[in-house]
């Protein structure tokens, strides 16, 4: 499904936490909202999932206007988020978070079992801890259940809220890895990250958000091989071999590479082809 943002503009009372913000996520791609704590990236993905309702503009979903419509139908639909933090049920075991994530869809005994087999597929280290109590799992365990506990859903669209927050390298690049391959013909990923050096090398297209607006829109590739870009954002090109283990300092980009890098924030989401 094609998810596209119209002028969105997000306000928690006087504050403007978006504004003007357009962006379209294509069905089989996966696209990064990158930017330092506070950009709007947060606010971006719940106004998506109905958890914010946008003082302006429209969110689509195959032509549809969905804005404004709650969470819950939104999930429905297969439209799901997996929230930063993870968000887990500590005292219940993976394969009762497993299942929670099928609460209301009516899908119960042999078919949540497929289910929960199939997402586990993409995370091998899961089906050997069902029993286990998800408050006693490492960072990257939990972040593999929050995202298979979206999956069972059998998501249409999946947003993903900072998945990398907390994890030690290795596990930063296995999952964000897993972002590529849940980017299929049937599935539309939208990705929050402030690690922008390992997300721009897993996904398809890259935002970057800076005090609420995209200041920069292109293909990854083209991200990363622009050396401006990279020295004024990533701080230098060396740090694109260390893993993406730091986030980039929250820094504003300078006015001079605003006018000029790649996509000009008048562009209003749309990549480059």
């Amino acid at each position: 499904m094609t998810l596209e943002i119209q002028d969105l503009e997000v306000r928690y009372g006087v504050v403007r936490a978006l504004r003007g913000i357009s962006l379209t996520a294509a069905t089989g791609r996966a696209t990064a909202l990158l930017g330092a704590n506070g950009a709007g990236k947060t606010s971006l993905l719940r106004a998506v999932a109905g958890l914010k309702r946008p003082a302006a503009g429209r969110i689509l979903l195959d032509g549809t206007d969905i804005t404004g419509v709650p969470a819950h139908k939104l999930a429905a639909d297969g439209l799901v988020l997996v929230p930063e933090g993870r968000q887990l049920f500590d005292e219940l075991t993976v394969a009762e978070n497993l299942r929670m994530g099928l609460h209301g869809t009516g899908v119960r005994g042999a078919r949540a079992q497929e289910r929960i087999d199939e997402a586990c597929t993409l995370f091998p280290a899961l089906p050997g801890a069902m029993a286990r109590r998800a408050g006693l799992l490492s960072g990257g365990q939990q972040q593999m259940v929050a995202i298979a506990r979206a999956l069972v859903r059998r998501p249409r669209v999946l947003l993903l809220d900072e998945p990398s927050l907390g994890l030690a390298p290795r596990l930063v690049t296995e999952i964000l890895e897993t972002v590529r391959r849940l980017a299929s013909d049937v599935v539309t990923v939208l990705v929050a990250e402030q690690n922008v050096a390992a997300t721009l090398r897993v996904v398809h297209t890259g935002a970057v958000l800076q005090n609420g607006r995209i200041v920069a829109e292109d293909e990854a590739a083209a991200l990363l091989g622009d050396e401006e870009f990279t020295r004024h954002y990533l701080g230098s090109l060396a740090d694109l071999g260390n893993g993406g283990a730091t986030a980039p300092p929250a820094v504003e980009l300078p006015e001079e590479l605003l006018r000029t890098t790649l996509v000009p924030a008048d562009r209003k989401g749309r990549a480059s082809r």
